[in-house]
């Protein structure tokens, strides 16, 4: 199933409330994985064949230092044609690629960065933005606005909802975007599902691809690290990107499609052009 929340607690209880809600969420979407992977079994038997042809082309192919086409046009939630330029410019941008229909993993990306970036100092929308993108055409601001939402109300800071977008578009922009992070996926018509990939992307002001965390858990230090770096249009290490794809797979904890979690990092440095942001305690108690 897919837990969709639509309020949040109160707000002294923010803290304790919410991470046992997250922890919960995801444990029923893991939960939801493997029954849906139970039942799917008896389908996928008489079509193994194809199995190989369906993850064929599916992962994510590190595009470092490529830069995003910014006049790509998107609707955001309320139905407003947007360039994708218009998000870039003074302040790094985590990008998501997920679809909103889906069940299973968008869902844990989803709440994997939202309670990452809980634990991030900086505040969404001050020192950085959110780029949600659906990659199913079908999907319409409606559902975008859903989504936006839910996971603004998860995160609960002031100002998240001017700096988290949840984006819908046509096929050719979805395609020329992902093409360009390299973000693979495919659509299965047999069975109405996409095969894709997970992670998010941090990518400069400029829109360019700065780093990748691989799989549906990030580490708050370092989507902060990352942050600060992509704010100085630093790009990562290949080197480093790949060590922590491989560190993912051999713990256990990702695929050789590119599903791991990120490593840690301690750095605690400012934005570029940024003053250090609030805490999340503090933020929730500004006026």
């Amino acid at each position: 199933m897919q837990v969709v929340v639509q309020t949040e607690p109160p707000r002294g209880m923010v803290s304790t409330v919410r991470k046992g809600f997250l922890r919960r969420a995801s444990v029923a979407a893991e939960a939801s994985i493997f029954f849906f992977g139970l039942a799917m079994t008896a389908k996928a038997q008489d079509k193994s064949a194809m199995a190989p042809a369906q993850s064929r082309g599916v992962g994510i192919e590190q595009r470092l230092n490529n830069q995003v086409p910014l006049d790509l046009k998107f609707r955001d939630e309320n139905g407003q044609t947007v360039t994708l330029g218009s998000y870039f410019g003074r302040e790094p941008v985590i990008l998501s690629l997920v679809y909103y229909g889906c069940r299973m993993m968008c869902t844990l990306t989803e709440y994997g960065l939202v309670n990452a970036l809980r634990d991030v100092q900086f505040n969404i929308g001050d020192q950085y933005q959110v780029v949600t993108v659906s990659f199913n055409p079908k999907d319409n601001p409606d559902v975008a606005m859903a989504q936006k939402t839910t996971y603004t109300g998860l995160y609960g800071r002031p100002g998240a909802k001017q700096g988290w977008h949840f984006l819908v578009g046509d096929e050719p922009s979805i395609h020329a975007l992902a093409q360009a992070v390299g973000f693979q996926y495919k659509y299965m018509p047999d069975i109405d599902l996409f095969n894709h990939p997970t992670g998010i992307m941090v990518l400069t002001p400029k829109g360019k691809v700065s780093s990748y965390f691989y799989g549906v858990q990030y580490r708050a230090q370092d989507i902060h690290a990352a942050l600060v770096d992509a704010s100085n249009e630093k790009i990562a290490n290949p080197e480093d990107m790949e060590r922590r794809l491989a560190k993912g797979i051999a713990g256990g904890g990702a695929s050789p499609a590119g599903v791991c979690p990120s490593t840690t990092s301690k750095s605690t440095a400012p934005l570029a052009n940024h003053p250090p942001a609030h805490t999340a305690a503090g933020a929730e108690g500004r006026q």
